[in-house]
């Protein structure tokens, strides 16, 4: 990054932590605070709205956000982090927008075996779901993370790797009061409504060393307009985390450290134990457990009752008395009305 470009994208961060309270700023104390024209206040301002961040002026009182924004900060996330996490971990990157924080992971270097890292971010302009499905996460609405781990090789049961995942989130939610359920394959499930999803990518061969990369997207926060465009994009209600836990809620630094917590430490059982340390707690947390359900396929559709997984991840349907299975990334599944 040119010696321009990164005075530009400090000027925006240092500017959206004085506008994180909510509250309104003129241009002239903003001007004086980051020692910079009026113009380029207005300049950066402009910058900020190109990104996709609301910036709302109104003459003769300044500058503000909508809401105050928890903003993602460095230090307090690994202060959120247990030491030994953040021990695992050889590079933490919190950055302010990035197309995606999965391809940015991929994109480094990779990792020694057992070590890992983390990136995170207030924008994703490109962000995925599973089968490819965009996702959404205005500015300071939630959660984008993706944590990379080295295997020296592949872990037994690799299929259920997004299982065990669920389980951690679950787990990290769980640390501050929120009760969840999960959906197989890969979402996190409030009163049946989505709180985030899980997109896990890998690099490697069947034999030797293999590079996984969790994505994680949770809501904490949503404007009540992208709850209405995510309904319509997706036919789904979603749920946040301000909606269960109200005053309780813990900032997104404390959250998120959570969550590198909890993978972290199932990475290290996983790559051993594969999925059999995990599978009764899924059980437990399995949203869709003796429910009629559809599965649909590339070619067709399937109805029967859900009777859990099998140890590889796999998700078993009872179709007439006859038990069948469904593999990961082929199917989607939604509980029949």
């Amino acid at each position: 990054m040119s010696l321009a470009r990164t005075i530009a994208q400090s000027r925006r961060e240092r500017l959206l932590a004085l506008l994180a309270d909510g509250a309104f700023h003129s241009g002239e104390r903003l001007a004086k605070r980051l020692r910079i024209s009026r113009a380029g206040i207005w300049k950066a301002i402009e910058s900020l709205r190109e990104m996709g961040i609301e910036v709302q002026s109104v003459p003769r009182q300044g500058y503000r956000l909508p809401n105050p924004v928890d903003l993602l900060d460095k230090d307090e996330l690994k202060e959120a982090m247990s030491a030994a996490t953040r021990d695992r971990l050889d590079r933490t990157d919190v950055l302010l927008t990035v197309d995606s924080t999965n391809r940015h992971v991929i994109d480094n270097p990779v990792v020694e075996s057992g070590r890992g890292q983390v990136c995170i971010t207030e924008l994703q302009t490109a962000g995925r779901g599973r089968r490819g499905r965009s996702w959404l996460a205005p500015f300071g609405s939630g959660i984008c993370l993706s944590i990379g781990w080295q295997f020296a090789e592949a872990p037994p049961d690799f299929s259920a790797l997004s299982l065990a995942v669920g389980v951690s989130a679950a787990r990290a939610l769980k640390r501050f009061g929120a009760d969840v359920k999960l959906k197989w394959p890969n979402d996190l499930l409030w009163q049946q409504r989505k709180l985030g999803g899980i997109l896990i990518e890998m690099r490697g061969e069947s034999a030797g060393p293999a590079h996984v990369v969790i994505g994680i997207g949770v809501n904490m926060r949503m404007p009540s307009a992208t709850r209405i465009a995510l309904a319509e994009k997706q036919a789904a209600l979603i749920a946040d985390v301000h909606e269960i836990l109200r005053d309780r809620t813990p900032t997104r630094n404390q959250l998120t450290g959570a969550f590198v917590d909890e993978i972290v430490t199932m990475l290290q059982t996983f790559a051993t134990r594969g999925f059999d340390p995990f599978i009764d707690d899924w059980r437990q947390l399995d949203s869709l457990a003796g429910a009629s359900v559809k599965v649909i396929g590339a070619s067709a559709t399937t109805f029967g009752i859900a009777r859990g997984v099998d140890r590889d991840g796999t998700l078993l349907v009872d179709v007439d008395g006859e038990l069948r299975r469904f593999v990961s990334g082929e199917v989607s599944l939604r509980a029949v009305k």
